[in-house]
């Protein structure tokens, strides 16, 4: 019986040290997003997140977790425009949109109708 509680102990430590990692690796993340605050203001707060890391890391969320979230939702929103301009340039134009083109070229006299054709072909298989 004494090692389930062992046990059980061990996983609540293991729980508690694993959620304060993520929090301590999300304040110093929020810290370097933060362009308003100086270096040395960055500096103090990671140096007494060492030294007195729960304090720190509770004053932290209370004093700055507003810009926090704002950071943070600017980042997201930063990086879902940097993936969606990157699917958009590898992805393509739809079947629609090359047979215009490849019409286009053909009433301007730049390609013939059997290259005409063949762009087509390939534009819907």
């Amino acid at each position: 019986m004494d090692s389930f509680w062992d046990f059980l102990w061990l996983m609540i430590v293991a729980f508690a040290f694993v959620a304060y990692l993520i929090l301590l690796f999300s304040i110093i993340t929020d810290l370097f997003r933060d362009h308003k605050t100086s270096g040395w203001a960055k500096a103090i707060w990671i140096f007494f997140l060492f030294v007195i890391p729960l304090l720190t890391a509770l004053v932290y969320l209370i004093v700055k977790s507003d810009g926090m979230a704002q950071r943070s939702m600017a980042s997201a929103q930063d990086a879902k425009r940097a993936q969606d301009s990157y699917i958009r340039s590898v992805a393509g134009k739809s079947s629609a949109e090359e047979i215009a083109d490849a019409k286009a070229l053909l009433d301007a006299g730049a390609i013939t109708e059997g290259e005409y054709q063949t762009l087509k072909s390939r534009a819907l298989s």
